[in-house]
């Protein structure tokens, strides 16, 4: 049985008018309570995962992994003692945390110490001896060498400054005059603690990070907080090495109530805490409560005793907007509603509908002019829309360029240089798809695609030789052309991200990866794929296709030839 919408307006209106508002306020309080503390819960969680992500990734990545590059550059045998202090110094200026690195040979009580002027500066105003605040002594070295933990930070504050230092040691596997050498290096963490005191969090909240002693750090003097239940809780785990991030409400010694919860950093032996009062938390439910009550039974009121009045009046307009949207919904994106005039929000909504089609119909053709990757970027952010930045990612980077495009648009009209280069974008980004990739940008004459998952450089590799195969086939159809196409294929970690201006944003790909992609493109002949070591070594076992290994081929950026495999079909 149809219940028309009409009378769907009446019912609806009278039963909201005898609802119990004692019984409305109690559900809506204790609703908006649930949500508030699910909210709140899911923002101390967030925030404490991520400032321990963002507390690996800065030791990880922007001190651990230059330290492993300088400490292998300075293990080669064929330098001298000279040459590798410059290379201390010469890293020492690259990375303004480090704030000492040394070389020490077992057995000898005087290390070779380069240390960062500014700080050493800043220890000699605190009456503090520099190279002897920044040496590391030969007994930490060798412990940290009995307990297996070279790479991991050892961290300690100079009282006298207020700074939390990391100390960490990297063997090498060279020695000197037959000793043992080990490189050490002072990190300056006052970086991990800005982080947490600018986080806008600890404007409304607190966040704690402490040691497994309980211990706050990161934040002056060390302050015990072992009172703390929650602080009590996540002790064991720190200890024991565990890294189960939890979420807590307790209440602490002066009786305030309290939500947290908390996570472990991998590099650091600490717990991130964060947490915020309960009545922080719900200082709303009582305002909103009030407010929805209110709100609520004037328009119970109203809606009663208007829906009689207003029904037609409401209900024919929806009811034109609705046929719309379904035809929308099938594709038509030329219709329209017409025929409301009315003055008021049904009016003004008739009319932003007809504007949303419109900007619909754009926004389906302007998602030909962008990746599948972009969509999937955009689709996938959040409220406040797409933010600048990337995140690294292994992919394979396919760049083709036409060759003898150049002569091509000179000796031909434009219109056929714009049909050709068409023609010829189509069959190549028809074949990526094929194979799973997605087309990045046009670039001129040049395309760029990019693959991801699984068995991605083989992919990479069948794709460019099924292109260099229909090119080929273009030709034969369209000799006086002469465009041949190049081909380069590269594989490793790039970082993919929306970058540019706030208001002009492109979404892509950037590394050295790219580039080797690009340059490997650059030195392929008319109809070769050119590929690096690391696509050869995925796409060793594909079928159907042989591999010639190539003379290491000298590329711009790169100081030693890049060795280079030409894939063909067999």
């Amino acid at each position: 049985m149809r219940f028309p919408l009409r009378l769907k307006f009446f019912v609806f209106a009278s039963l909201l008018a005898v609802v119990p508002l004692a019984m409305v306020g109690q559900n809506l309080t204790q609703l908006a309570r649930d949500e508030l503390k699910s909210a709140a819960n899911e923002d101390l969680t967030s925030v404490a995962t991520e400032l321990r992500g963002a507390f690996d990734n800065s030791f990880q990545g922007r001190w651990l992994t230059p330290l492993m590059v300088i400490r292998n550059g300075i293990d080669s045998a064929e330098l001298g003692v000279p040459q590798k202090v410059s290379l201390l110094t010469l890293g020492l200026e690259q990375l303004p945390q480090v704030v000492a690195l040394q070389l020490s040979v077992q057995g000898s009580a005087v290390p070779i110490l380069v240390t960062n002027e500014g700080f050493a500066g800043k220890l000699a105003q605190a009456g503090l001896d520099p190279v002897k605040t920044l040496a590391t002594p030969p007994d930490l070295i060798k412990a940290i060498g009995e307990t297996g933990q070279f790479g991991r930070p050892v961290i300690g504050r100079l009282a006298e400054t207020g700074d939390w230092i990391a100390t960490l040691a990297l063997p090498l596997s060279t020695t000197i005059a037959g000793r043992q050498v080990t490189m050490a290096a002072k990190i300056d963490l006052s970086e991990l603690g800005e982080m947490v005191r600018r986080h806008p969090f600890a404007q409304r909240g607190e966040i704690s990070v402490v040691d497994q002693a309980g211990r706050r750090v990161l934040a002056g003097a060390p302050e015990l907080l072992t009172d703390r239940q929650i602080v009590a809780s996540a002790l064991p785990l720190i200890v024991a090495g565990a890294r189960a991030d939890a979420l807590e409400p307790y209440v602490r010694p002066g009786g305030t109530a309290m939500l947290g919860a908390y996570a472990f950093p991998d590099w650091f032996p600490w717990a991130v805490i964060t947490e915020l009062s309960e009545d922080s938390a719900y200082a709303v439910v009582n305002a909103i409560t009030r407010q929805i009550l209110i709100v609520g039974l004037v328009g119970f009121v109203i809606a009663g005793l208007g829906a009689l009045v207003f029904a037609r009046r409401l209900t024919g307009p929806i009811l034109k907007i609705g046929a719309v949207a379904e035809r929308v919904g099938e594709g038509d994106f030329a219709a329209r509603v017409e025929g409301v005039r009315a003055r008021d929000e049904i009016g003004d909504l008739a009319e932003r509908f007809n504007r949303m089609i419109g900007e619909l119909g754009e926004r389906l053709e302007l998602m030909k002019f962008v990746s599948r990757g972009t969509v999937s970027a955009i689709q996938s952010a959040d409220q406040a829309g797409m933010h600048r930045g990337g995140e690294r990612r292994r992919v394979s980077v396919i760049f083709t360029d036409i060759r003898g495009y150049t002569e091509f648009s000179e000796r031909v009209a434009p219109e056929v240089v714009i049909e050709a280069l068409n023609s010829y974008f189509d069959v190549q980004t028809e074949i990526v798809e094929t194979f799973g990739g997605d087309v990045d940008k046009f670039v001129g004459d040049a395309l760029v695609a990019v693959f991801e998952g699984e068995a991605m450089e083989q992919r990479a590799v069948s794709c460019s030789v099924e292109i260099t195969a229909a090119m080929a086939r273009l030709l034969e159809d369209y000799p006086e052309y002469n465009l041949h196409v190049g081909i380069g294929v590269a594989s490793g970690e790039v970082v993919m991200g929306a970058m540019g201006a706030r208001a002009r944003m492109d979404f892509t790909v950037l590394g050295s990866t790219v580039n080797l992609s690009a340059r490997l493109c650059s030195k392929a002949a008319p109809g070769q794929v050119l590929i690096d070591q690391a696509t050869r070594d995925a796409a060793a076992q594909l079928e159907g296709i042989g591999f010639e290994k190539l003379e290491p081929i000298p590329l711009k950026g790169y100081a030693a030839p890049v060795p280079a495999f030409a894939p063909r079909r067999l």
